[in-house]
């Protein structure tokens, strides 16, 4: 098709039939890829829910706080990690991590 030979309103209507065949297409795309999924998830005894569901998109309960600053009672830390510049000083002064646990 030489689109050089069509005049502007042909260029406008062919665009619409395009995008217009463009969107029942890809309907028809997913309807078949979504039969596609659940047939294969099916002949591995996998239901819906089990496909769906994903360990890594649990929540996870954050973790609590095991030791606190002695006068700042917002500085705490989960003893999990680099320790805090506070803790750090705490146990450079020759004091025991043990006196900041909660």
């Amino acid at each position: 098709m030489d689109l050089s030979k069509l005049d502007f309103p042909a260029l406008v209507a062919l665009k619409a039939d395009v995008e217009g065949e463009i969107k029942r297409r890809e309907v028809e795309e997913k309807s078949k890829a979504k039969k596609q999924i659940l047939e294969l998830a099916r002949s591995f005894g996998l239901s819906v829910e089990d496909v769906l569901s994903s360990k890594a998109a649990t929540v996870r309960k954050p973790v609590e706080a095991k030791y606190r600053h002695p006068d700042d009672s917002n500085l705490t830390w989960t003893g999990r990690g680099r320790k805090p510049a506070w803790v750090q000083t705490w146990i450079d002064n020759g004091k025991a991590l043990e006196a900041l646990a909660i």
